[in-house]
């Protein structure tokens, strides 16, 4: 009889010993949990993924990859972790719980209530993470290159170290962009046209193929010329990010904002509606829930920049 049963519980159960669960490919992870998004994800477990728990440099020789060795060769990097534990507001019951993995998704919707979005300033992701891995010990939750492709380097549950003071409340978007600058010749070297007068984005020598998982792409920002405009009370110039971006990041936007509703699908306005350009008052970010620059957090920041369109970007998740 106790065989018969044991065969009977093993006829019940859905899957094999051994069957390999396979991924679409669109998923992004928040607190273990596999979230669709729409979009092409890279996770930091898959081939070709950039892992933020690591705490050896990426880019250097193995050899001199582990934290020991680069304590000898590099000052600049003061720990060996990119991230911490989101642990503000939290019962001394809730912390002991999270320290030990137990994130659920309830009490990470209790926490979590902004997305910054930053351009990385790198131009592309690969390089990006080598900034924030091997060069400055900082960390985001998400990258998305030029062809559109997102990388996630933590789950959502981490403190990505992206933001200073918000840390703790926020998910990191890098988006690769060359950035904003007060002197357009600072652009040339990114940017070229087409004898059919379309601007394209041309990638270093220097940088290879820049890491683009789309092979021979070529990046186009979805505006042609430089943007200018004000932040922070100065006058930038960029160029705008390419439609794989924008199309990648409305799809990843919309998926956290699903999950994690306290994060409303909205940018800081002013009392005519218009969107803030300069940093908030400590007052107003702190009551503030919802999506909003590296600038309207730090006087020193001017990304994701001018030419960034925070209604194309709020209008096409609110229609999702």
């Amino acid at each position: 009889m106790r065989w018969v049963l044991i065969l009977c519980l093993l006829a019940g159960c859905a899957a094999t010993p051994g069957q390999i669960e396979r991924r679409r490919g669109d998923e992004i992870m928040v607190c273990g949990q596999l979230v669709h998004t729409g979009t092409p994800v890279v996770l930091w477990t898959d081939p070709g993924g950039y892992d933020a728990y690591r705490v050896e440099r990426r880019f250097v020789p193995y050899d001199h990859s582990s934290w020991s060795a680069t304590t000898r060769e590099t000052k600049d990097l003061q720990s060996p972790n990119r991230f911490s534990t989101r642990d503000a507001d939290l019962t001394p019951t809730d912390l002991e719980q999270v320290r030990g993995g137990g994130w659920t998704l309830d009490l990470l919707r209790k926490v979590v209530d902004q997305i910054v979005i930053h351009y990385d300033a790198d131009g592309t992701s690969r390089v990006c993470f080598q900034t924030l891995q091997d060069g400055r010990g900082l960390s985001t939750h998400f990258m998305i290159d030029l062809d559109g492709t997102v990388y996630q380097t933590l789950d959502v549950k981490e403190k990505a170290w992206h933001a200073t003071i918000v840390n703790g409340r926020s998910i990191g978007i890098e988006l690769a962009n060359r950035g904003a600058v007060t002197t357009p010749s600072l652009l040339r070297e990114w940017y070229a046209t087409d004898p059919e007068g379309r601007t394209r984005v041309t990638i270093p020598k220097k940088l290879g193929d820049g890491g683009e998982r789309t092979k021979n792409f070529i990046g186009r920002p979805v505006r042609n010329g430089p943007i200018g405009g004000e932040i922070q009370g100065q006058w930038l110039v960029q160029y705008d990010y390419t439609p794989q971006q924008y199309a990648a990041l409305i799809r990843l936007t919309a998926a956290l904002c699903r999950v994690l509703p306290r994060i409303r699908c909205d940018y800081p306005r002013d009392i005519a509606g218009h969107l803030i350009t300069h940093k908030l008052s400590d007052a107003d970010l702190a009551k503030f829930h919802g999506i909003l620059g590296h600038y309207h957090v730090q006087t020193n920041k001017v990304d994701p920049g001018p030419a960034f369109q925070w209604d194309l970007l709020i209008d096409s998740v609110r229609r999702l």
